[in-house]
């Protein structure tokens, strides 16, 4: 199909790359946990949003770029690196709300569905290891006698994401109805929150220091 081959290896390898966590992971249980499970989908879909212009330059050329000039990956890296540390030091500065409040555990304000959106897109787009994954992983699936492996590579990346989307969506709405059932008091909410800050830092710091491989 469009010059594809082992298309069900493909799928399976998929799924397990999405289930495997990660900041795009994180953010979406970190969402759903405290606002429920559509701003999770929100971020999830800005995440899918991200991907899409992901496989698009990498079938079109311009993920090559950044696999062959220094220049171009370290601007990339280090958006990347400082956008998650952004959200990871957001998180950190997470304060707990008065005993009088009882519908909301942080003082982390309550964002909007399309400000966590962004979020996720942001957090998705300026990854360059994004990136550099579809150009490593994607080709392996094309058939070399493909007449049009642009096409090929962009239906193998849309099936890619489409199964991401779904891994997403759940991981969205299964966050959200663990955090319901456990209800977790103010302070053990506070100190989720931190540890995923924690996480989001060491992301960014582990994405700064990273090499080009």
């Amino acid at each position: 199909m469009f010059g594809t081959q082992n298309l069900a290896l493909f799928v399976v390898a998929g799924l397990l790359l999405n289930i495997a966590p990660g900041p795009d992971s994180l953010l979406i249980m970190s969402r759903s946990a405290t606002q429920g499970w559509r701003a999770g989908s929100a971020a999830a879909l800005g995440i899918g949003t991200g991907t899409i212009i992901h496989i698009f330059a990498a079938a079109l050329g311009l993920s090559a770029v950044l696999a062959t000039s220094s220049t171009a990956f370290m601007v990339v890296k280090y958006l990347g690196a400082a956008y998650l540390l952004y959200v990871g030091l957001s998180l950190l500065r997470a304060k707990k709300m008065p005993a009088t409040d009882v519908d909301s555990s942080l003082a982390t304000p309550a964002l909007s569905l399309r400000r966590i959106y962004f979020q996720g897109f942001l957090t998705n787009v300026l990854n360059p290891k994004v990136a550099l994954f579809f150009l490593a992983f994607v080709p392996q699936f094309i058939s070399p006698q493909a007449l049009n492996k642009t096409l090929a590579f962009i239906a193998l990346g849309c099936i890619f994401n489409f199964n991401g989307m779904l891994w997403c969506h759940f991981l969205a709405v299964s966050s959200a109805f663990a955090s319901r059932r456990i209800q977790a008091s103010r302070s053990v909410s506070l100190w989720l929150n931190r540890l995923i800050g924690t996480v989001f830092v060491s992301f960014g710091v582990k994405l700064a220091i990273t090499e080009r491989s």
